[in-house]
């Protein structure tokens, strides 16, 4: 994800709604085994998103733009692409992201559109190959806490590839068909670009998002491990 979520009135409002529906469902009913629960996932976050936006900034980079060399992005450093707030949020509502990217176009050496659309992919790509590489280690591990952690990274890279995978600004996705189509050429396209962030939110609220997500989840980590099985098994 290349866009920014903007800290406005709309993203708190849509926090607390966030926040109270993981009450209503229970998430802190058992404060020991919530703590647990997050301990277990929270190296997969940062693997995830950490991975995720340096493939973005490295991708930018090697491309020929140096705006992320210059905001030090182009790093494995998690305190240079964890948002704070973000993290915070996803922890405690389910939702969360990390700190954007930012892309000069203008920079690149080659074709604008090829480039945008490399670093576009790049991040998603890595999630990918990061959740596939570690299904195979499910095979081999016996250590169930390790296992635990190791199956978090899976499950939390599968979410990231699919999620930013969506058509709707400010993700991926969005990105991915503007540059294959060159959508920037239409007039709705600004507006739709700005406003994304609208879309995504009751998508997400009314758990649309989840009808999507826990498919593509559940047909990537199958596809995952009947590959590797045939290596272990």
């Amino acid at each position: 994800m290349r866009g920014a979520f903007r800290g406005n009135f709309v993203l708190i409002i849509f926090l607390a709604i966030m926040a109270f529906n993981s009450i209503q469902s229970g998430r802190f009913d058992s404060p020991a085994q919530w703590l647990m629960d997050t301990l277990m996932r929270l190296p997969a976050i940062v693997i995830g998103i950490t991975f995720h936006e340096f493939a973005h900034a490295f991708s930018a980079y090697k491309l020929g733009d140096q705006t992320p060399k210059a905001q030090g992005r182009v790093t494995l450093n998690p305190l240079a692409h964890l948002d704070p707030f973000g993290i915070v949020a996803l922890i405690f509502v389910g939702f969360g992201w990390g700190r954007p990217v930012q892309v000069n176009p203008y920079a690149f050496k080659k074709n604008r559109r090829a480039a945008n659309l490399i670093v576009d992919v790049a991040g998603v790509t890595t999630n990918f190959i990061i959740g596939f590489l570690c299904t195979a280690l499910l095979f081999v591990i016996q250590d169930q806490i390790l296992f635990t952690i190791v199956l978090n990274i899976v499950y939390i890279n599968f979410i990231l590839m699919v999620f930013n995978l969506l058509p709707i600004p400010p993700l991926d996705g969005f990105g991915i068909l503007t540059e294959i189509f060159d959508l920037r050429r239409f007039s709705w396209y600004r507006p739709l670009y700005n406003n994304g962030f609208f879309i995504l939110l009751p998508l997400i609220i009314f758990g649309i998002l989840g009808m999507i997500l826990w498919p593509a989840l559940s047909a990537l980590f199958s596809f995952s491990q009947s590959a590797w099985m045939n290596v272990f098994v």
